[in-house]
């Protein structure tokens, strides 16, 4: 053997479980297609946001949560349906992490160096019944240097064991096949890419300079999902969504592209649930891309108005931030792939955040005195640049102009001023009263009950036609391509399943290939906070389960 682990992709659960194996004094050769630069994969673009409950930042908020109330949210969230065969396993992986979650998660993350914002987010809120989809508290744990943050402790360990010799790391190592002897996964073998100077997170070059061939005790794949993949993406969307958008945009670099799942389904391993996805509808086209049709998702509160392509407000509950693939498919079921906010200069400086680690420098750079500009007046700076210079953005002083300027973003004029201001006053007259049938203005009287969204992420209730409030604002929104939550099969030791259901000797996998675990953890829909939450957990999980199994072969 040319050492003890081979472990495919080094993003966040690669390098959980790099470092879990390393520290059990196994040898580790980590491979991965990018270049160096890119070390850490797509959590390090992220927000940083982890799903905790009961945690020290939730009590000090005020926020009664539990380990029962939490299950019962996932419960109603994942709605799982394939029990006795997709789901099986992903059933098993959901309990086993709200356990974590609930328990050392937050521990093991702070002996690491982790720290986390002192205010709770409030994400998916759902919407529905107390038994349906949705957070019924704030969950959402925003990681103190976002991304990078969460990615700097474990990229520390296995830096570590590089220099000690336990860890192996070859960026540029494209792996084509999984090698297996006797039903045995063996080891991998592949293509020896180019060397690259390009940058974190831009498309790099596919020329081919050589082979490999290693082979290992075992392989743990944990090299991501499909977001980039569109092709894969609209073959496998389902019905439920509407039909699948005609145009999207990226949230995720050109990489994450699936190949992983089709080889080592090819060894023997199960993909299930692979028409669960997870894409979100407020992307905005990135005016400074950095990969192929970059975007970044809105991270808005529950004010805008929310309308169709036509200029309809959704129904209930498809508000800001309540239910983000039941609005999905409200609006793939009105035959375009497009929305819009409306809202004002007083509801964009409070309630506009954008995802991502590179549009939250204050958070990402642990820096108090940029965090604290927040409350001044204004929208803050990420959010003002995409005011100024996005594509997607359109600024008026009156209705009139603002509908004129939403008309020219599209090819169809689709839009009257007439419909739209008959809309906002009726809602505008909603606000003006204490009593109103309005859910959305009753959800945003409702959120400003918690400190956190009074302080920070809801405007007071304001009417948005009147010009002290304004200027108007509008933003066309487009589907924007994220995670893939079904995948590889995997028992609760990360070890792969063939169809029959037995673990193949040899192949574990992580991460979001696995589905974040069980190949389907989060069933049809997700609370939010578990993508990267996911990643650890997986990753520490079957870096543990191997290592056990290797001294056990001693």
């Amino acid at each position: 053997m040319d050492t003890d682990v081979i472990v495919v992709g080094a993003g966040l659960a690669g390098l959980v479980a790099t470092a879990e194996i390393a520290d059990a004094g196994k040898k580790v050769l980590l491979l991965d297609q990018e270049p160096e630069a890119s070390l850490g994969g797509q959590a390090w673009w992220s927000f940083g946001g982890l799903f905790l409950i009961d945690s020290p930042e939730q009590r000090r908020m005020r926020i009664k949560d539990s380990l029962e109330l939490a299950w019962q949210d996932w419960m109603g969230t994942a709605d799982f349906d394939r029990k006795e065969d997709e789901d099986y396993w992903g059933k098993k992986w959901a309990k086993a992490y709200l356990k974590f979650a609930a328990g050392e998660k937050r521990e093991w993350l702070r002996r690491k160096g982790v720290r986390f914002f002192p205010v709770v987010s409030w994400a998916e809120r759902g919407g529905y019944l107390a038994e349906g989809h949705g957070n019924t508290v704030p969950r959402f744990h925003i990681t103190w240097g976002t991304g990078p943050g969460l990615v700097e402790p474990f990229e520390r360990i296995v830096r570590e064991h590089m220099k000690n010799g336990q860890v192996d790391y070859r960026p540029r190592h494209q792996v084509d096949r999984l090698m297996t002897k006797n039903g045995t996964v063996v080891g991998v073998s592949g293509s020896k890419l180019a060397s690259s100077n390009n940058d974190r997170g831009e498309e790099s070059p596919r020329e081919v300079t050589g082979e490999f061939e290693y082979l290992a005790a075992a392989v743990l794949v944990s090299s991501g999902g499909i977001g980039a993949n569109f092709d894969l993406i609209r073959e496998n969307w389902p019905n439920r969504l509407g039909d699948p958008p005609k145009r999207m945009i990226s949230g995720v670099p050109a990489h994450v592209d699936g190949r992983m799942l089709s080889i080592a389904e090819k060894a023997g391993g199960r993909i299930v649930n692979r028409d669960r996805m997870w894409h979100y509808t407020e992307g905005i086209k990135n005016w400074s891309p950095i990969w192929p049709k970059h975007g970044i998702r809105i991270l808005p509160g529950p004010s805008s108005i929310w309308l169709d392509a036509r200029g309809q407000r959704f129904v209930s509950p498809n508000f800001p931030g309540f239910d983000t693939l039941g609005t999905l498919s409200a609006i793939q079921k009105t035959g375009y792939d497009y929305s819009w906010f409306i809202l004002t200069e007083k509801i964009i400086e409070k309630e506009f955040a954008l995802s991502g680690s590179e549009q939250n420098p204050d958070l990402t750079e642990k820096s108090i005195k940029k965090v604290l500009n927040r409350v001044k007046s204004g929208a803050p700076a990420p959010v003002q640049a995409f005011k100024d210079k996005g594509e997607d953005f359109v600024v008026a002083d009156t209705l009139e102009e603002l509908v004129s300027g939403m008309n020219a973003l599209t090819d169809e004029h689709l839009l009257t001023v007439e419909a739209i201001e008959r809309q906002i006053r009726a809602r505008d007259r909603a606000i003006a009263h204490k009593f109103t049938k309005d859910l959305q203005v009753m959800a945003l009287r409702s959120a400003r009950q918690y400190l956190g969204d009074k302080v920070s992420r809801v405007a007071k209730p304001h009417s948005i036609l009147d010009p002290k409030n304004g200027p108007l604002i509008a933003v066309r929104l487009n589907i924007l391509s994220r995670k893939t939550l079904g995948g590889l099969q995997t028992n609760l030791s990360g070890a792969v399943l063939n169809e029959a259901g037995q673990a193949i000797p040899g192949l574990y996998a992580a991460g979001e290939v696995s589905g974040f675990g069980g190949g389907g953890v989060h069933g049809y829909r997700s609370l939010e906070g578990t993508f990267l939450g996911g990643c650890l957990f997986t990753g520490r999980t079957a870096g543990r389960a191997i290592a056990a199994e290797l001294e056990g072969e001693k």
